[in-house]
């Protein structure tokens, strides 16, 4: 706003019609506030969840680069368009993961028609990074074993968090400003072992 702001404008108009600094003190503070106070999830937001997509700790573990190249993807639309808020990364990767479900139960291709361009350019960097995942395993193993059932895994999991990390208001940045600190980088995360300093390697 570039001026002073009342605490009861800051409180009710935060992530609403203001658009916060992430390093804004009392927005950082608001959202560990949030997570300390947060309420049960409602049914509707249960189902949101995909809680028939059951993810395991060995799950995390054997496909964590795979979670970290998807988590890049995210990060890396949100730099493209400083517009993005987390509803649409959370949309975007919501539809991706209802594709792959059909996929998976049916093995039918299906894509759902969207007209929200933010929607089809976090699609297009998500499948991009899949698809180097998979070339990379192809170029160090010998072939490609990623299975569409754990993209779809993964993309619950990236899912999940995040709702988890989002205040859920309209402008709300939470899970984006996550995804930045994670990744302040711009280069890919896939690499061989040869590449020091990646984020993911593929064994």
């Amino acid at each position: 706003m570039h001026g002073k702001i009342c605490p009861q404008c800051c409180g009710e108009q935060r992530e609403v019609t203001l658009d916060c600094p992430s390093d804004c003190p009392y927005l950082l503070q608001a959202r560990e506030h949030a997570k300390a106070h947060s309420d049960p999830p409602t049914e509707r937001e249960r189902e949101a969840l995909f809680p028939e997509v059951e993810i395991t700790e060995q799950f995390l573990h054997e496909r964590e680069h795979l979670i970290l190249g998807l988590s890049f993807a995210l990060g890396k639309s949100a730099r493209a368009d400083r517009s993005l808020r987390d509803r649409d990364l959370i949309a975007g990767v919501s539809s991706l993961a209802k594709t792959y479900q059909t996929l998976v139960n049916s093995s039918l291709i299906y894509e759902p028609t969207t007209a929200n361009l933010a929607h089809q350019s976090i699609a297009r960097e998500v499948e991009t990074m899949v698809r180097e995942f998979r070339e990379a395993e192809q170029q160090h193993i010998g072939h490609a074993r990623l299975r569409d059932s754990e993209v779809l895994k993964a993309l619950v999991f990236l899912l999940r968090m995040g709702l988890a990390r989002t205040s859920g208001r309209p402008k709300s940045r939470a899970f984006i400003d996550f995804l930045f600190e994670q990744f302040p980088e711009k280069h890919s995360p896939i690499a061989g072992p040869e590449e020091a300093g990646s984020r993911i390697v593929i064994p």
